[in-house]
């Protein structure tokens, strides 16, 4: 049954690319994916797919039912764009001002949409139910991953494979770790609250910029200071506003930032020390703070067993010529939710464009993948698919 998959996956590819060019074309933005949820719900619709549409918000799942006995395997496809202008020279540029595709989602869900059609034409040899979970929101935190478990996308699902397109790795290449692979990402917000004036008498005034200054420079010592070394961590000030002409000493400054994690009690530790930093330095300042520390997902845990057989799997499929163990990433995926709840593996795709040296990364105004890496994708999960159903059939079959 696999090669006869991996024959039709070939003959689809072009199906593929089209449906990740008209995404590419009509982005939305995290919980304003109204029309892509019509879209992914119409396509398996006129298949004669069962789909439940809404499903914890924009959420889309189809359900295949194999007619030989077997597991649930769930699949995960995003299908969320970014606040981003994009600004490739391509035909099928986004038509939406402001909003790219610019992580690759929209090759996720041409992937899983192309996939779930070839698994339903071979339902009659296909053992146990696959699920196929189109997802919402990954890209703003709280994600859609959550509000869709709580609606009962993982209902029966036995285990969960899903994977990135990763445009700065070669084409070909298949990235996966054991275990943790990706952070917990949160994010906080700090107001110095001081007392403004006149630039020409700082005596007078509190200083919310010198304040603020102090703040983000005692911050890089909980990591550098305070954190035990080979415990992986990053604290980082993104935003530092405190606007005023020239000569106006700012009466508030705001910071925002992130925490990334692996360890809980590392993350929880951390979110204390700022405080902390905050309290002392406003002290010594004599001005007051507002600290509001938002938790975003956690870490991406994959489990042992499961991660295997993909690496295993992976060897069927001619489009993959290298499987690596990669160190772990300060990413966050709110795939961490799905693995929580269930058995399974997160795992990178090589995307790399053709004849460049180096690719765009995620989330830059140009960025764009290898259209061939979506075959690569498709057969990867459904060789894992497929093996996961295998393996424990057989077992039911010895211990029977």
């Amino acid at each position: 049954m696999l090669n006869e998959l991996y024959q039709k996956l070939e003959e689809r590819w072009i199906e593929m690319v089209e449906i990740r060019r008209f995404l590419h074309q009509h982005p939305e933005l995290s919980f304003q994916e109204v029309n892509t949820a019509k879209y992914i719900a119409n396509y398996y619709k006129d298949l004669g797919i069962p789909v439940k549409e809404q499903v914890g918000g924009n959420g889309v799942v189809a359900r295949i039912e194999g007619s030989l006995p077997g597991k649930t395997v769930a699949l995960r496809a995003d299908f969320d764009a970014l606040p981003i202008q994009d600004e490739k020279d391509v035909e099928y540029r986004s038509t939406v001002p402001g909003v790219m595709h610019a992580c690759g989602h929209d090759g996720h869900t041409a992937t899983l949409l192309v996939l779930g059609k070839t698994l339903h034409e071979m339902r009659d040899t296909l053992s146990g139910t696959v699920v196929l979970i189109h997802q919402h929101a990954e890209e703003y935190a709280p994600g859609g991953a959550k509000s869709m478990i709580e609606a009962g996308c993982l209902e029966g699902v036995d285990v969960i494979f899903g994977t990135h397109l990763w445009s700065t790795e070669p084409l070909g290449k298949v990235l996966y770790r054991t275990g943790p692979i990706m952070a917990a990402a949160d994010r906080f917000e700090i107001v110095i609250k001081g007392s403004g004036g006149h630039g020409a008498q700082p005596h007078k005034t509190k200083d919310s910029i010198v304040i603020g200054a102090q703040v983000v420079s005692d911050l890089q010592q909980i990591v550098s200071r305070r954190v035990n070394p080979i415990e992986p961590a990053v604290v980082t000030i993104g935003s530092f506003i405190a606007d005023n002409a020239f000569n106006v000493i700012a009466d508030s400054a705001k910071l925002v930032g992130t925490v990334r994690t692996f360890n809980p009690e590392v993350r929880d530790f951390i979110e204390e020390e700022i405080e902390q930093i905050l309290k002392g330095v406003c002290l010594s300042g004599r001005c007051d703070y507002d600290y509001v520390y938002d938790r975003g997902y956690p870490a991406v845990v994959n489990h042992p067993e499961e991660t295997d057989l993909l690496i295993e799997s992976t060897d069927s499929v001619d489009e993959v010529h290298t499987v690596e163990e990669i160190e772990m990433q300060m990413g966050g995926e709110d795939f961490a939710y799905y693995l929580e709840q269930v058995k399974g593996t997160f795992f990178f795709t090589g995307a790399k464009p053709d004849n460049v040296d180096i690719a765009f990364p995620h989330h830059h105004p140009k960025f764009d993948i290898n259209e061939k890496a979506l075959l690569t994708a498709a057969k990867s999960l459904a060789s894992a698919t497929l093996s996961y159903q295998e393996k424990h059939s057989a077992s039911e079959t010895v211990q029977n």
